[in-house]
């Protein structure tokens, strides 16, 4: 299975057909939201072609593919007009003997980690900034962000097939590799 993993779209009409464009292409079995899907934050600025409405339009159609968390802009209005379940603080799947650890990032994360074993997998977006770092008991993920990324950071998302995570520019130009 082939899964597209993104996280803070923040209501990029742009951004959200960029990255529906890269799942295309890159033939995704779903597509794992990591979060802030509509709404760009106090503390952000407007992204790109904000336009909740037109990325909501783009998500629902894609409805029955997507698995998603709760992000810190994500709440019960989202959902309203969202098609799928949007408000769970985070979900899981077991990949290769590990637990994968899906989340926003801003109650779980480095700081305050979930329940992991040693050689789990803590997924998570929120920062903006793609990560991965090997800890001594776990390993931490994180995609960026869709349409605001962070210090000096690609507009991107994530592959996770085979075993493998990579990263991508919008673009589908790989730039980081992680191997389970």
């Amino acid at each position: 299975m082939k899964l597209v993993i993104a996280s803070d779209i923040h209501g990029s009409a742009y951004y959200c057909r960029k990255l529906m464009e890269a799942y295309e292409r890159e033939q995704g079995d779903k597509l794992i939201l990591l979060g802030d899907l509509l709404y760009h934050g106090p503390r952000n600025d407007l992204p790109k072609e904000y336009a909740p409405k037109e990325v909501l339009g783009m998500l629902n159609e894609r409805k029955e593919e997507i698995l998603c968390v709760r992000g810190n802009c994500d709440t019960e209005v989202d959902q309203m007009v969202l098609e799928f379940p949007i408000l769970a603080d985070y979900g899981f799947f077991y990949e290769r003997g590990r637990m994968i650890f899906l989340t926003h990032g801003h109650v779980y994360h480095e700081g305050h980690l979930p329940m992991l074993k040693k050689g789990d997998v803590l997924l998570h977006g929120h920062t903006h900034v793609p990560a991965c770092r090997v800890h001594e008991t776990y390993v931490y993920l994180n995609p960026g962000s869709v349409s605001i990324p962070k210090e000096g950071s690609k507009h991107g998302y994530m592959i996770y097939e085979d075993g493998e995570f990579c990263w991508k520019d919008l673009n589908g130009e790989e730039y980081m590799r992680y191997e389970l």
